[in-house]
């Protein structure tokens, strides 16, 4: 090693132990707790309206539209104040840390979605192969406007496609992500952010008791699937996050997601075709976990990532 790569290296080293030593005592309990109060802001306002009408009833949606999106825009305020509270010093702004950037912005929109679409190769074959159109008139549907205006006109369209991914992931991952890393490291984040946001839809248990739509212990039964479920989809969605230092590409993944749904493995099993769609389903996993490091590696995106400079002991994660 010559003298400017030790001088590097001890400039490096210099700079880490300068990060670490300026943590100020108690972030982890303020970081928590900030995130705490950001998802039961989250959560509280689709209940500020008072109805007797079902969740999916446009009028409900409508005035949730409300709420959340007030909550959403006053989200990065939590951020601000963490770091004013607890004098965390950053690099990038507040918007980067966010995931609110401009450079990486292509490869952003489209390697996430990519591989996730990689991971949905089974069910994407099954609903291939049960459409009842061909590939055509698919596309001569998408280029439609009238669908797009049918689309935009449902209400649950669009909390399940557009408002819904994206109030949750600018929430649960571009302002919690920021306020952890610094506390727990990326990787624990990646981690312990998805219970805030699995906790979190716990709240459609009220409504399914509320409205008797099933049994007791079905209800907690599919809430426990539905927490599970949405825990490990949130800690993909940070993952990309930390990788990507983008806000858009957690925010595709997770619409995409909610169209698809959670993958229809017995029905596939009951299909004529079933050893074509379930060796798709086996490929699109190996295919995924071949790929997930090298299509979300940071140096598409802007290296380092914008979360990844609050931290002194970045890892693997993070490069």
């Amino acid at each position: 090693m010559n003298d400017d790569d030790e001088l590097m290296t001890s400039f490096h080293s210099g700079q880490l132990h300068a990060n670490a030593a300026s943590v100020p005592d108690g972030l982890c309990w303020v970081s928590i707790l900030s995130c705490l109060l950001l998802a039961c802001s989250y959560v509280g306002s689709l209940y500020v309206w008072k109805s007797d009408l079902p969740r999916d009833h446009p009028a409900v949606i409508k005035r949730r539209f409300t709420s959340v999106l007030i909550v959403s825009a006053l989200s990065p305020v939590f951020v601000w104040a963490w770091k004013e509270f607890t004098g965390i010093q950053t690099g990038p702004s507040l918007l980067a840390l966010m995931g609110i950037r401009l450079e990486g912005l292509i490869p952003a929109i489209i390697l996430p979605l990519l591989l996730t679409m990689v991971l949905f190769l089974g069910p994407l074959i099954h609903l291939a192969m049960d459409c009842p159109w061909g590939f055509m008139d698919g596309i001569k549907v998408v280029v439609d406007p009238c669908f797009w205006s049918l689309c935009l006109s449902d209400m649950r369209w669009l909390r399940n496609q557009v408002v819904a991914p994206l109030t949750e992931e600018l929430v649960f991952r571009a302002c919690m992500l920021p306020m952890l890393v610094p506390c727990a490291g990326p990787s624990t984040a990646i981690f312990t952010c998805p219970l805030f946001f699995g906790v979190a839809h716990f709240h459609h248990v009220i409504e399914l008791l509320r409205f008797r739509q099933g049994t007791v212990s079905g209800i907690f039964l599919s809430a426990v699937f539905q927490f599970s479920y949405t825990a490990v989809f949130g800690a993909y969605t940070a993952f990309i996050f930390i990788r990507t230092g983008h806000l858009v590409g957690p925010v595709l993944c997770h619409s995409f997601c909610n169209y698809m749904g959670f993958p229809a493995v017995s029905t596939a099993l009951d299909h004529p075709h079933r050893l074509t769609i379930l060796s798709f389903y086996i490929l699109g996993v190996v295919l995924f976990f071949l790929l997930i490091f090298s299509m979300t590696d940071p140096l598409f995106y802007g290296f380092p990532t914008p979360v990844c400079t609050l931290t002194s002991t970045p890892g693997s994660i993070c490069s």
